[in-house]
């Protein structure tokens, strides 16, 4: 077996249109095809694939099992005045040797998101 890349991520929520709003408006997913899988939910996509999976849960578990999901982005500066209009808090910084711009924040059920930008993007 060889690992060719990420698949896609699995977010719980109790709030589908909620949370399906911040992965597109903030994030810049687009809403694709589903499967009728029997129960409330969302696939969202990244040039051309489902790499988001949410799926409406009645009550959210105590404790998630994915502590981040990083997506690889560009416009850092348009991305953090998306953020600022929507209201979302975040942190910027530099990550140490690879000098990538890293912008964190959290998706309306508590997930942390991770944004990555080249190095060569124009400091926010």
């Amino acid at each position: 077996m060889s690992i060719q890349g990420m698949n896609h991520f699995n977010v719980l929520t109790d709030d589908v249109e909620k949370t399906r709003r911040f992965y597109v408006d903030i994030v810049g997913l687009t809403e694709g095809d589903r499967p009728p899988l029997g129960f409330d939910g969302a696939w969202l996509y990244a040039g051309g694939r489902a790499i988001l999976h949410v799926s409406k849960v009645k009550s959210l578990p105590p404790a998630g099992v994915i502590d981040h999901m990083a997506f690889s982005a560009t416009d850092l500066k348009g991305t953090i005045a998306r953020l600022k209009r929507h209201g979302v808090e975040h942190r910027v910084s530099q990550q140490v040797g690879t000098r990538i711009w890293q912008v964190f924040c959290h998706d309306p059920m508590g997930a942390k998101v991770e944004l990555d930008f080249d190095p060569s993007e124009s400091a926010p």
